[in-house]
């Protein structure tokens, strides 16, 4: 980081229980937990000084610990990740307007560009959170209802994010593409204990998607079009396709 960078702190929540993967943050079929995985991805990012686990159980604080990463326990009753994120932040000696980057447990490929991209987008924006959305990838199917979608507006703004196939391009013009949402936020300190006071909205839970809150209840949220790689590991399919190319990626070796 240079002077006139901004700096963040990127907390991690994690939990044991995913509905679709349970204790997926601990599998380790690489010789890593995966949630350590996760903070060796986000140490990488140059705009990172430093990386907490906001863990919900002494199980994930334990091998987080024994991975070198400092963790912290958390109550066992927050009702998503953005509070769990909330409680660690309200422990550490930030100003209001600090940068916290809330990266997802189960991002062990996200690229250091993804959240450096981020933690900027905020810092020139006034919105009190910022994500990252990615154009499709080959392979990728934009009609996957697990393939969270984006829409913009023309200032870099967040418009909508959805699980179905938006935008619709009636008449074929060509003029609108699809960009796929990335799990990463960032928030400005004195937002987190607002947004985790939010009362759940309609959108929010009929799409399982909790950014939609911030909208609905008519907060702006700043959007970086960054290329980004494989989104997380929402199955056992997908950790499998993960260790294979850890592993095709160092020979084999555990580490």
């Amino acid at each position: 980081m240079t002077g006139s960078d901004p700096s963040a702190t990127a907390i991690i929540p994690a939990r044991l229980g995913s509905e679709r993967f349970p204790r997926k943050v601990l599998a380790d079929e690489t010789g890593t937990p995966l949630i350590v995985h996760v903070c060796q991805a986000a140490a990488r990012a140059s705009l990172i000084s430093r990386v907490i686990v906001a863990a919900g159980e002494p199980e994930i604080v334990e091998a987080v610990e024994a991975g070198g990463v400092e963790a912290r326990l958390t109550r066992s009753d927050h009702p998503n990740g953005t509070s769990r994120v909330t409680e660690v932040a309200s422990q550490l000696d930030l100003a209001d307007d600090a940068i916290v980057v809330n990266v997802q447990g189960d991002e062990p490929e996200i690229e250091a560009g993804v959240i450096d991209a981020g933690v900027r987008a905020l810092a020139a924006s006034d919105a009190p959170v910022a994500t990252i959305a990615c154009p499709f990838g080959a392979g990728e199917d934009p009609a996957n209802p697990n393939l969270v979608k984006a829409v913009l507006d023309q200032t870099g703004h967040a418009l909508l994010f959805t699980r179905a196939l938006v935008p619709h391009d009636r008449d074929a013009t060509g003029g609108v593409g699809h960009y796929r949402h990335v799990g990463l936020y960032v928030y400005r300190r004195w937002f987190l204990g607002r947004a985790a006071a939010l009362d759940p909205t309609p959108l929010e839970q009929a799409e399982r998607l909790e950014q939609l809150r911030f909208l609905e209840h008519g907060y702006r949220i700043a959007v970086a079009v960054q290329p980004a790689g494989l989104p997380g590991i929402d199955t056992r399919e997908q950790y499998r396709a993960f260790v294979d190319r850890w592993h095709a990626a160092h020979g084999g070796r555990t580490l």
